[in-house]
């Protein structure tokens, strides 16, 4: 199936604009302290009531806007279909709800399983990072590249960490990169570390286990970017995979570093 440009240029304005109105709700929640109505829903995994009303907003918009789509979403869930959204209310629930301004909605449109746009929201810097197949990443409308770095010794990765793996695997993982001489760090939030890959702002990212409505935008605005990013198959998008994506001079030796 694919869709004339029209109709993606339709969706895109659409998410755009759905983007920065979810953006609204999530940052009126978190300047009000974010943990309002916060439950687990696992360790260390943090639903609120944030996420339950952007969430809404955004299934009910896209519904009414293209009721042909199918919607696929972290918190309720959803059906599979050729034309299908795949969505994060809120990516980084844990520091939302800790009062910690590293969070995004992260929202990706995908036909046939491609991503064919991506939009991460940073809704505290107001910063919406953008992409269209084919069409470059931007950040408010102007292009971003990944970094030119091409040594360890001057390169940040985001080395997220799963509760899914074990803990050992991590720290082993996490010794082998400083060893090699990269700064790791952790956001906290896979979407907002993979569209800050875009920006050239860190020069990878990788966890061993995301799902796809972590990954779908930012793998999306990574490759945009001009980067490196590794596939995520329709298979992966409900049980989960690993994910590296960086710039395009450090891919190769990550690659040899990071399992996938």
């Amino acid at each position: 199936m694919s869709l004339t440009k029209t109709a993606l240029d339709a969706r895109a304005d659409f998410a755009q604009a759905l983007a920065r109105e979810a953006g609204k709700i999530a940052l009126r929640y978190f300047r009000a302290g974010g943990a309002t109505g916060a439950t687990l829903k696992g360790p260390q995994d943090y639903l609120t009531q944030a996420d339950t009303e952007v969430d809404a907003l955004i299934r009910t918009s896209i519904e009414e806007a293209f009721p042909e789509d199918a919607v696929l979403t972290e918190e309720t869930g959803g059906t599979g279909g050729a034309q299908i959204w795949v969505i994060d209310p809120i990516d980084g629930t844990a520091n939302f709800a800790r009062g910690i301004a590293c969070f995004a909605i992260s929202i990706a449109f995908c036909v046939d399983g491609i991503a064919e746009i991506g939009l991460v929201y940073d809704p505290v810097a107001d910063e919406l990072f953008s992409a269209r197949r084919g069409g470059g990443a931007l950040c408010n409308g102007q292009p971003i590249t990944v970094s030119a770095n091409a040594s360890p010794g001057t390169a940040a990765l985001d080395i997220g960490y799963s509760r899914r793996n074990p803990t050992a695997d991590y720290a082993a993982l996490v010794a082998r990169l400083l060893e090699d001489g990269y700064d790791a760090m952790q956001f906290g939030s896979a979407a907002r570390g993979l569209a800050y890959v875009a920006a050239g702002r860190v020069d990878g990212f990788y966890e061993a286990h995301l799902y796809g409505w972590d990954v779908l935008a930012g793998l999306l605005l990574v490759s945009e970017a001009g980067g490196s990013a590794s596939a995520f198959p329709t298979t992966l998008w409900e049980t989960g995979g690993a994910v590296l994506a960086s710039n395009a001079l450090l891919a190769d030796q990550l690659k040899a570093r990071l399992p996938l």
